[in-house]
């Protein structure tokens, strides 16, 4: 096999989908398609059911599968180690980041780095806190960026920034009058648009919840949606509450779309995660050096909190 066959396997099975796996490694689906035809025939395997137009992966499938990963990741890493004999002029760094970092936090971090470092190819995935965890650890992604707190021992993780949650409502909620609210009028006076299992957003707010005496499972949870665009669209449309981070509901509050209640959170950490046991490459420790100096042009930070970087090694 080659490692375009396996790049193609792992494409495919993640999706579990041809032509959206050809559209992200840029192939034509019947290229990918005969990829993975060639693979079953010459092992005499099958890797995927076909059931009418969709494809799911067979039991041999799934167990090849984390091997296929493994295998891949060790050829990005002797990639990466022999593009440092380039000086960073050519090369390619694979990132993964939670929603709230990959949209507002990151980006211009990233073309600042391009913009120095033009050779290098950025391949940035977004998830939730709990899908780039994952790929850190299983090697797909060099670096990654959460919202939070995880238990990873493997993983280095260092504070980059400081970002404020807000609870925010429709201007006709009663909670748009002003008043101040306790922890017990969250729990009690109104229904919740949440983020799904998994992202950083709903775990900091759930564990702010319970610092403050109530339970996350009293929160009466009116709908749950994969983005933060799609939670703020709801609310909007809607008489429930969230809890956001600032920067996703910074146009909507400013556009009188929704209003802040008057509540306040705790300020959540944006953390760097890298591999304690793998070689961190030159363009990743680069880019981890100039996240210490970008620290303080993020325009969200909570009362310039983000100065004070600790980490855990």
């Amino acid at each position: 096999m080659t490692f375009e066959q396996l790049a193609i396997f792992v494409a495919v099975a993640e999706r579990e989908h041809l032509t959206n796996a050809a559209e992200a490694i840029h192939l034509t689906p019947s290229a990918v398609s005969s990829a993975i035809k060639n693979l079953e025939a010459y092992y005499g395997v099958e890797l995927f059911h076909r059931v009418g137009r969709r494809i799911e992966l067979t039991e041999t499938g799934r167990s090849f599968l984390g091997e296929a990963k493994a295998t891949l990741a060790r050829v990005r890493s002797a990639e990466l180690m022999l593009s440092e004999l380039g000086g960073l002029q050519r090369g390619r760094l694979s990132l993964y980041a939670s929603q709230t970092i990959a949209s507002y936090w990151l980006p211009p971090l990233l073309m600042r780095f391009q913009r120095d470092y033009p050779g290098i190819e950025l391949d940035l995935t977004i998830g939730n806190t709990r899908t780039v965890t994952e790929a850190v650890i299983d090697g797909a992604a060099e670096l990654g960026f959460i919202e939070g707190e995880v238990d990873a021992p493997a993983l280095s993780m260092k504070i980059v920034a400081q970002d404020a949650l807000v609870v925010v409502i429709p201007p006709h909620h009663p909670w748009a009058d002003g008043r101040q609210l306790s922890i017990t009028d969250l729990v009690t006076d109104t229904s919740w648009v949440m983020r799904e299992e998994g992202s950083g957003t709903r775990s900091e707010f759930e564990n702010a919840v319970a610092k403050l005496g109530a339970s996350p499972r009293d929160l009466k949870i009116a709908l749950v949606l994969p983005s933060n665009e799609a939670v703020l669209s709801a609310v909007c449309a809607g008489q429930s509450a969230a809890a956001i981070s600032s920067a996703a509901a910074k146009a909507y509050l400013g556009q009188g779309l929704l209003v802040q209640s008057a509540f306040d959170l705790p300020a959540r950490s944006f953390r760097l995660l890298r591999h304690k046991e793998r070689h961190a490459s030159k363009a990743a420790q680069t880019l981890e050096t100039m996240c210490k100096s970008y620290r303080k042009y993020a325009s969200f930070e909570a009362d310039g909190k983000g100065e004070g970087a600790g980490e855990n090694s």
